[in-house]
């Protein structure tokens, strides 16, 4: 079975175990389904998720200067407390950011190599907490806007880490936490503006990986240094593939590149 297109992260659907899938322009692949069987993979060439054309990928699937131009790619992406959207004021495309800013976020814990905090929009829940890796997770508040979830999230770092250890995270090197009595004991530490939106009443979501064997060291595929990589697949998780012979290829991380897949 043989697969070309440009990788994009991997679209995941909840379930025991969750599910994965390859999306490609003509064709899609269940990942799952590849699971000890040998897979190849062959770096063809470039080709930037905004404007299509082969140029080299700089960052987030982008070439250098879509990265720099558009608004999927701004400041606020990554630091949502820099969002302003709220004030009607832009930064690149004011019509986007309110369509992105101006929606129900929130800010969580998830469990993946600690516990961290974090900021998503509301309708990317669970599908964040699964590209992140985390096996437990539970919402702390909900709000209206983007800016008030990463003033949130800001004013909690200070208490809790914002970082996942992905090594840690991929080897399966993990201990469940109670995460109730952390968002319990981060209640104190929420913005005055934010906590009117405090969740007390929900339980922790838990998050079942398709891992049949957890590497015991990690070699990352780098598809720039190694165009052709071949091995059997033992695991997915986070948006990771996981080799039997301890090579983990991030997936998310080679977006905008075009590959072609070979099954036997």
């Amino acid at each position: 079975m043989n697969y070309e297109g440009v990788l994009t992260k991997m679209q995941t659907e909840n379930g025991s175990p969750i599910q994965y899938y390859l999306i490609f322009e003509n064709d899609f692949l269940n990942v799952n389904q590849l699971l000890d069987k040998k897979v190849s993979i062959s770096f063809l060439r470039y080709q930037c998720l905004n404007c299509s054309l082969e140029k080299k990928i700089f960052r987030q699937g982008f070439c250098y200067d879509c990265f720099y131009e558009i608004p999927q790619a701004a400041d606020w992406i990554m630091r949502p407390e820099l969002s302003t959207a709220h004030l009607d004021k832009e930064d690149r495309d004011l019509e986007y950011e309110k369509k992105v800013q101006l929606q129900p976020h929130v800010v969580y814990l998830a469990n993946s190599s600690n516990v961290k905090v974090g900021v998503t929009r509301k309708s990317q829940i669970p599908t964040r907490w699964i590209d992140q890796g985390a096996h437990e997770a539970i919402e702390i508040v909900e709000v209206p806007n983007r800016y008030l979830a990463g003033i949130t999230e800001v004013a909690l770092k200070d208490h809790v880490s914002d970082k996942t250890n992905w090594r840690t995270m991929l080897k399966n090197e993990i201990k469940d936490e109670d995460l109730i009595q952390w968002r319990a004991k981060l209640k104190q530490f929420i913005p005055t503006e934010a906590l009117p939106y405090f969740i007390e009443s929900n339980t922790e979501t838990n998050l079942e990986f398709p891992v049949l064997e957890y590497p015991t060291k990690l070699n990352s595929l780098n598809l720039d240094k190694t165009p052709f990589y071949e091995g059997i697949l033992k695991g997915i998780k986070g948006q990771y593939l996981l080799f039997e012979d301890n090579t983990v290829f991030n997936v998310r991380g080679s977006e905008g590149y075009v590959v072609g897949i070979v099954i036997n």
